[in-house]
């Protein structure tokens, strides 16, 4: 590394208190584009716009994800912003170029008729087969983060109103509401499986291993993974499937794109905004495969 990138490395950690992560990134992607201006004979102080571009298209022929190209792009904006605020460069030629747009990638969610079939697998008579089918209800019945649904405690839920005492992102506070098949596996739960699970343990979260201690979010994954395999479903299928399976049942029967932001306890109206994609094209398979007259059959 040259004497500049080491300069902008030590600002990084010492400065902006960034982590060995974060940082990493940052001295991969300004390497990789050194590297670059080395093959082309290229000053770093001395750059056009059509020079950036060039990078841009070389990214690209490597097959980047435009994701990964933005991320490296936001780099070199900071390493050239760092150069200009020393009075190494004139100006920040980054500024000139603007972030590619993201992919937009359409949430997985599960047809009613799967999500069924992936209910129905835990057995009830047993402690942890209650426990995980109240993990299944809860993702399904409220939308809430894996994170979130592993830090509920007891004194959280309000049994008479339904309602969930939720803690998100940044410790942000919301409500969530369940219903009648959680009410039932609920209480089935906290009068046979939870105190036999329980054992001697002294705390108040609702979903515990085995061993009667808080359940982490790896350890909810590996029970989702354990259930999916008793299942015949080809669907791939992770914690956060269930949240975006709420998401999309919500808005197909007929609940507003306000109300759903709020419960899934997103900051902005764009991001519950993507779910509408969803359900919009799930409107538009349903009526090419139904309309009668979709389709020229006049051969």
């Amino acid at each position: 590394m040259n004497h500049y990138v080491n300069l902008f490395i030590d600002y990084l950690t010492y400065q902006k208190d960034y982590s060995i992560h974060t940082i990493d990134n940052y001295k991969k992607d300004i390497i990789e584009f050194n590297l670059f201006l080395k093959d082309y004979n290229l000053k770093f102080n001395n750059l056009s716009y059509h020079d950036i571009r060039e990078y841009l298209m070389h990214l690209y022929n490597q097959k980047y994800a435009r994701t990964t190209v933005a991320r490296k792009l936001s780099s070199l904006r900071s390493y050239y912003r760092f150069l200009t605020s020393k009075g190494i460069i004139d100006n920040n030629i980054f500024n000139l170029v603007s972030a590619p747009k993201k992919e937009t990638k359409l949430p997985s969610f599960l047809y009613y008729d799967d999500l069924e079939v992936l209910l129905n697998i835990p057995n009830l008579n047993k402690p942890l087969g209650q426990r995980n089918r109240l993990i299944l209800e809860l993702l399904y019945a409220t939308g809430i983060r894996v994170q979130e649904l592993v830090n509920i405690k007891i004194n959280d839920i309000d049994f008479n109103k339904k309602t969930i005492k939720i803690y998100g992102k940044g410790k942000k506070e919301r409500i969530v509401v369940y219903g009648e098949y959680c009410v039932n596996i609920l209480n089935q739960y906290l009068n046979d499986g939870y105190p036999r699970l329980l054992k001697e343990k002294n705390h108040q979260y609702l979903i515990i291993n085995s061993k009667g201690a808080q359940i982490t979010t790896r350890g909810v994954s590996y029970i989702i993974n354990e259930i999916i395999e008793k299942t015949s479903l080809k669907t791939k299928i992770s914690p956060h499937v269930l949240r975006h399976t709420f998401a999309t049942h919500m808005l197909e029967n007929g609940a507003d794109l306000l109300t759903v932001q709020e419960l899934l306890g997103h900051a902005n109206l764009s991001t519950t905004g993507i779910y509408t994609h969803v359900t919009n094209e799930r409107l538009r398979t349903v009526y090419l495969k139904s309309h009668p007259r979709a389709h020229d059959n006049h051969d």
